[in-house]
């Protein structure tokens, strides 16, 4: 059974901050749309990964660290749509049912600069994972879940490649989203059996409250 963020094997592990700093992506050769930043530990293992991949594919990066903010939105959108779509479910359960997708802001890797969201690209453009990155249980009837059974032949291929390489970097996934891959964080020291998480939450280069590319009140990821 999937452990989930909000699990508390989660929520009591510590975060004691390395100190660690953010690190542009685009500055050790890790393809993004745009600037996006991660701790300096989580942009070495993405760079180590790469090498990893056959000739001709890469990681692609569509977001590292989210505001605060930005996140805090995320989780309050998707737990309204949650609300909607099941008429007076508990606080408790919604919570549980939200943070399959949203992180609770208190233990969310993105705002500590520990998490990607990624895929892999080629000469023709992204590779076939499944869904779209972002797409929700709800809307992918599950396929967002990284050992979906519905998913092509060519999109399990693809997955197990991208969990090859990140893997083998040091990345761990959280498993109701193929795309999400972390280092340092509290869900990275759960399954790595350490006792308290590298990197807290951390200020946006970009200043508070400001947005990366795809750091926005309409995205519903981790």
């Amino acid at each position: 059974m999937t452990v989930l963020l909000s699990d508390e094997r989660i929520t009591r592990i510590p975060a004691i901050e390395s100190g660690e700093p953010l690190v542009d992506l685009s500055t050790r050769d890790i393809s993004t749309p745009d600037r996006q930043f991660a701790r300096e530990g989580v942009a070495e293992r993405l760079a180590l990964a790469d090498t990893f991949l056959p000739a001709g594919i890469r990681l692609h990066v569509v977001e590292g660290l989210r505001p605060i903010e930005s996140q805090q939105d995320i989780y309050d959108g998707y737990r309204a749509e949650l609300e909607r779509l099941h008429p007076g479910i508990s606080d408790h359960e919604v919570h549980v049912l939200a943070s399959r997708f949203v992180s609770p802001v208190g233990v969310a890797p993105h705002v500590a600069g520990a998490a990607v969201d990624l895929t892999l690209i080629g000469a023709h453009g992204p590779l076939d994972l499944g869904t779209p990155i972002d797409a929700t249980p709800e809307q992918s009837n599950g396929a967002c879940f990284f050992a979906a059974a519905t998913i092509s032949r060519e999109a399990r291929t693809n997955r197990s490649l991208l969990a090859d390489v990140l893997s083998a970097a040091g990345l761990v996934n959280y498993p109701t989203e193929w795309w999400h891959w972390s280092y340092g964080d509290r869900y990275w020291a759960y399954l790595e059996d350490r006792p308290a998480a590298l990197y807290g939450p951390v200020s946006s280069p970009f200043g508070v409250g400001a947005t990366t590319h795809g750091a926005r009140p309409d995205r519903v990821t981790t």
